[in-house]
């Protein structure tokens, strides 16, 4: 196993597409919810524990070699927003790319021919880690990551946010992150033996109706 390979993974300069993405923050922002670096950190905590969890495991089973179809119908059923559904698809058609560039896997190949439209991101980030030579940890960890950096990158964009203070937040997170992760291994070794019904479903009903107003914005800075 390469530990340089958790690293290229998790870099935000892997071309995985997530720049282009806020986590929701974007709306948070625009009603208010997240002003300043600390209540960028309480969005970043719910949205931690809850979709991150998720993700997490979702990512950790599908490096753990649970069938990505079964996952990814699991991810769909938690995703009630039709705007994160297309969002997820769309991430994983983008990591998928630059996973296939990356780290050449039959296991990848059959899944993009599989879903030529994108599977679930945390499905193919999964995938990707086993690709990688990476473990189920491995996966939880940068699904967990990318769960919180990415929204506060973009809180810095949106609002002018000093990037020491958004740095700050990720930071104090961590401990969260550690344990978010480990649940979600535990998780994701349940399903191995009792299949998908194992995964937590936690729900984030701001985050999903948010989802559907900035999906209707004519004009927005990021694409969710």
């Amino acid at each position: 196993m390469s530990r340089a390979a958790l690293l290229v993974l998790a870099d935000g300069r892997f071309p995985a597409g997530g720049h282009a993405h806020s986590g929701g923050v974007e709306a948070a922002v625009r009603a208010g919810r997240v002003t300043g670096a600390a209540s960028l950190e309480s969005f970043c905590r719910g949205r931690l524990h809850t979709a991150g969890l998720v993700a997490a495991s979702l990512a950790a089973a599908g490096a753990l070699g649970v069938d990505p179809s079964a996952l990814d119908s699991a991810a769909d059923a938690r995703t009630p927003s039709p705007a994160l559904r297309v969002a997820g698809r769309r991430l994983g058609r983008q990591l998928m790319r630059a996973a296939r560039a990356t780290w050449p896997s039959a296991e990848l190949d059959a899944l993009a021919r599989e879903f030529p439209k994108g599977a679930h991101q945390p499905v193919v980030l999964g995938v990707t880690a086993r690709a990688a030579g990476l473990g189920a940890s491995d996966a939880a960890y940068c699904a967990v990551y990318e769960c919180v950096s990415g929204p506060a990158g973009a809180a810095v964009r949106l609002l002018s946010l000093d990037p020491f203070d958004a740095t700050g937040v990720l930071a104090r997170l961590a401990p969260e992150l550690d344990r978010v992760a480990d649940e979600a291994v535990e998780a994701a070794r349940l399903v191995v033996d009792g299949g998908v019904d194992a995964l937590p479903a936690r729900s984030a009903p701001v985050l999903e109706i948010s989802a559907e107003v900035h999906a209707a914005w004519p004009v927005r800075l990021f694409a969710s």
